[in-house]
């Protein structure tokens, strides 16, 4: 067993063994997620040590793979699920509804469909809900178990606009309304066992007012609440969001202070403190290991094409994100020439370089003018911070398919997912020559 405090608060892409990146990559191809599930495991335990009185569920669609869904189940991390989809493979390595939460955000008429059939098997599971009219929908459906509503608190934090959603309008009922909502509720005989926000993903340390301000509102709702309906709550969700550092001069989340201001803010209320981080479970458990094509002296950088893009890794296009990036092969190079006191150093010279990959945009760059040693065609690449929304937001846009996932567990390594092939981009097309289309697996078919 790993001690949590033992254990580096972060892992920065210089501590992964650079030889051994590049072993999975010449027998696993690339591009190719490499997920360590034991770093999975330090960062829950990091998490319990800090939190050790709350409930903890992971946020699945941070990384939804099925090795790491179990890995946590083991740790005793709960899971929250924003689709039906991720619902379903939540259940699927749990014995009962307890400790799953399915907190969807406008969701489906065929996502609720599926989960009221879920529901009547694992009558323990719990639905957050966004709007009064989701309430509605699920009465129709004949759903009246355990139901938590997700509150808007008028604040947001987060590394970028896109994902702050404390004060996004898409978000939660305004908190002013939510006595009201959950009276109602109550009354039209619902199970009314939490209340939920979320103020945004990837809080940082200097953003910890705005969190603790977050939080205070939630404990003045929470006593409100406990004061009005006959039964107390359960749990006040205070979402997760606990960011990561992605760049090396970045110092990681003080997350013990965290935990202080979020019990300080919440104060005395009669229920436990439930919180679902997703990130911080595992950003920095995974990386992209990618394969230079491509090195060109373009008018005012060096070009260097990688066969990994946008596609593979969407975050650098969608939020501006900066992961960081590492040159295996010439960090094994310099490491062999510098073991051989016969060989003169032949460590490359640093430059500056602008990453791109393979897709007709623009916005297909993962770096601009980043020192790097020289690249040359044939290099492995590996992009750090990838164990979160890398895969997950992955997609096939110019017909490309996805990569292959590998996971490490100590000294086991194993294919967690294959490659996708040009025939799995087109086979769900009607009249496809390839494989025939199965929707049995489609849990809202």
């Amino acid at each position: 067993m790993t001690d949590a405090a033992a254990s580096p608060s972060v892992r920065r892409l210089s501590e992964w063994d650079a030889a051994e990146l590049r072993a999975l990559r010449a027998e696993y191809g690339s591009p190719l997620y490499v997920l360590d599930l034991e770093r999975v495991r330090e960062n829950a335990r990091r998490l319990g040590a800090a939190f050790p009185d709350a409930e903890i569920l992971y946020a699945v669609k941070a990384n939804a793979l099925g090795d790491v869904l179990e890995t946590l189940r083991e740790e005793g991390i709960g899971l929250e699920c924003a689709s039906a989809g991720e619902l379903e493979r939540a259940l699927a390595v749990t014995d009962s509804g307890v400790d799953v939460h399915y907190t969807a955000v406008n969701p489906p008429a065929r996502d609720l469909d599926w989960v009221i059939d879920a529901w009547e098997e694992y009558p323990e599971l719990t639905v957050t809900v966004g709007a009064e009219d989701t309430i509605d929908r699920l009465a129709d459906r004949g759903y009246d178990g355990r139901l938590c509503l997700r509150v808007n608190p008028g604040i947001g934090a987060g590394h970028h606009e896109k994902v702050q959603t404390g004060a996004n309008a898409k978000f939660g009922v305004p908190a002013e309304r939510a006595l009201e909502v959950l009276e109602d509720a109550a009354e039209r005989g619902f199970d009314v066992v939490g209340i939920h926000a979320h103020v945004g993903s990837g809080v940082s340390s200097d953003q910890l007012d705005d969190h603790r301000e977050f939080v205070s509102r939630m404990g003045d709702l929470a006593r409100e609440v406990n004061e009005a309906l006959p039964t107390d709550l359960e749990f006040v969700d205070v979402g997760g969001g606990f960011g990561v550092p992605y760049r090396d001069d970045e110092e990681p989340l003080d997350l013990e202070a965290v935990a202080d201001a979020t019990r300080d803010a919440l104060g005395d209320v009669d229920a436990t403190l439930t919180i679902e981080p997703g990130r911080y479970f595992v950003a920095d458990a995974g990386v992209l290991l990618t394969t230079v094509n491509t090195v060109k002296d373009a008018r005012d950088t060096t070009a260097v094409g990688i066969d990994a893009g946008m596609t593979t890794l969407l975050r650098p296009a969608m939020y501006d994100a900066s992961h960081p990036i590492r040159n295996l092969t010439a960090d094994v190079d310099a490491a062999a020439a510098a073991s051989n006191s016969e060989t003169p150093d032949n460590g490359r010279e640093t430059i500056e370089q602008t990453i791109t990959g393979p897709i007709c945009e623009s916005g297909d760059v993962f770096c601009t003018d980043r020192k790097l040693p020289a690249s040359e065609r044939g290099d492995v690449l590996a992009i750090g911070n990838a164990g979160a929304y890398g895969y997950e937001m992955a997609n096939q846009y110019n017909s490309r398919p996805r990569p292959a996932s590998v996971v490490v567990d100590g000294d086991e390594v194993r294919l967690a997912r294959r490659r996708e092939t040009i025939d799995d981009v087109t086979r769900l097309e009607h009249g496809a020559r390839s494989a025939s289309d199965d929707s049995s697996g489609d849990p809202t078919e």
